[in-house]
Order: C-alpha cells, then sequence, then structure tokens
C-alpha cells in the first residue's frame, strides 16, 4: 500500500481545527499503515495546540509540531522535509482553515499512478476579489521572472510524488515564504507530468485570517528578492 502523509500548516485555528482534523482523518483509511497527518502549528496565541494535542487522543494517526514563528512557508517546508525523512510514498497538503473538501481528494488519489503531482486549481474561489487579485498577480511574477505558467501557483490542495517535492524543495530557503508557488513554477518550467483539477476553495469557516493586505504586500515585497536570487535555479 502507499504511504500518504497528509501535512498542513495552523496558525490560530481554535474555531476550525477539530472540524478540519475530523473531515480530513478518513483519508488515511486503507492506506499504509505508517500513513499520517501531521500538523505544525506556528505558535499560536489562541487554544490551537491545545486541541490538537487533546485530538490525539482520538485520532492516533495525528501527529503534531509546536514551531516557532507564523510564516506559513516555514511550516510548509518543515512539513514536506519531515514527509519526505519518513520516507513518505506521496504528500498531500492542504490547510486548516477549512476552506477546502474532504470529498475532492478522493479524484486526485485517482489519478496519483498517471501523474507526478496533481495541483488544485481554484478558479471559481470563494474568498473574495482581493484573494483572486493577489494570485493573478502572483501568477504573472512568475511567469515575468521564470517563464513559468500556472493556472494556481499557490493552492493548498496538492497531492505531489515525494520525490518530486524531494528534487526541488533544497532548492529554496528555509524560511522561504511562498515555497507552494515556486514548487509549482518549478514543475512548470522543467515540464514536470503535472495535472491541474478544480477544486472547491470556500470562504475562511472560522476565525479570522492573520494574512491580511498589509501583510501580504510585506510577503510579496520580502519573495521579489528571493525570485531574483533563485532565478538562477531555473537554468
Amino acid at each position: 500500500m502507499d504511504k500518504l502523509y497528509i501535512v498542513m500548516p495552523a496558525y490560530n485555528e481554535e474555531a476550525n481545527i477539530a472540524e478540519v482534523v475530523k473531515e480530513w482523518y478518513p483519508i488515511l483509511e486503507g492506506k499504509d499503515e505508517e500513513s499520517r497527518m501531521v500538523i505544525a502549528d506556528g505558535g499560536s496565541k489562541d487554544n490551537t495546540l491545545n486541541i490538537l494535542h487533546t485530538l490525539q487522543k482520538d485520532y492516533p494517526k495525528l501527529e503534531v509540531f509546536s514551531k516557532p514563528g507564523t510564516d506559513h512557508g516555514t511550516k510548509l517546508i518543515f512539513l514536506y522535509d519531515y514527509a519526505i525523512k519518513q520516507k513518505a510514498d506521496y504528500i498531500f497538503q492542504t490547510d486548516s482553515d477549512g476552506q477546502t473538501r474532504s470529498d475532492e481528494f478522493t479524484q486526485f488519489w485517482s489519478l496519483r499512478r498517471d501523474y507526478d503531482a496533481i495541483l488544485g486549481d481554484r478558479s471559481d474561489r470563494q474568498d473574495g476579489q482581493s484573494r483572486v487579485f493577489v494570485e493573478n498577480v502572483l501568477r504573472f511574477i512568475l511567469w515575468i521572472f521564470f517563464g513559468a505558467k500556472t493556472p494556481d501557483a499557490n493552492a493548498p490542495f496538492r497531492l505531489m510524488k515525494t520525490g518530486l517535492v524531494a528534487k526541488y524543495l533544497y532548492k529554496l530557503p528555509e524560511n522561504f515564504n511562498l515555497p507552494n508557488a515556486l514548487l509549482a513554477a518549478y514543475f512548470s518550467k522543467f515540464k514536470e507530468n503535472v495535472k491541474y483539477l478544480y477544486v472547491t476553495f470556500r470562504p475562511r469557516q472560522g476565525g479570522k485570517n492573520y494574512i491580511n493586505v498589509k501583510r501580504i504586500v510585506k510577503i510579496g515585497w520580502e519573495s521579489l528578492g528571493n525570485f531574483a536570487r533563485l532565478r538562477k535555479t531555473f537554468k
């Protein structure tokens, strides 16, 4: 059987985390016994981490890490690296805010033999036009900097063969803010065997998104410098 690691970053998700774990945990059924759900909490200031530790009593394949800092990208890189080191066959990444739907995973899993990565395409995002604008700007920047065309660069709904992730992950700094976007750009630029599938992207189910417009601008500005430095890895 295939060993699957479902990985999620979390930060201040006390309103969502229990339902998200409950919804996604059954995906592990029928997979290799060493398959895991792994959540990295980025120093939440609410009760997220305590809730996760409580949930471990009922969900024995749930692993929880407490990581300093709140950057989404830092936690993702940690999670991908951890899954690689645990010798997972496949890594599936989604977020812990309840915006994605577990019932859409089956189609991705059914295609895992045909592609090295199957990435979500949020062509009908329901979380506001400002987020659509940011995603479109990101896709444009990836095209300008790297010549990479992606239908959805940063979707938190992606099933990837672990070997493919390992091929590109270690080109990135450990604190890089947008690893999913750069992985998608690498996949596109080097013509990896990747499929994009439509996924539903609901409004946030509860709590408040800490990544506001001001923070998005800051992340974008910092990323431009990183993009310039990483451009040489695309040659």
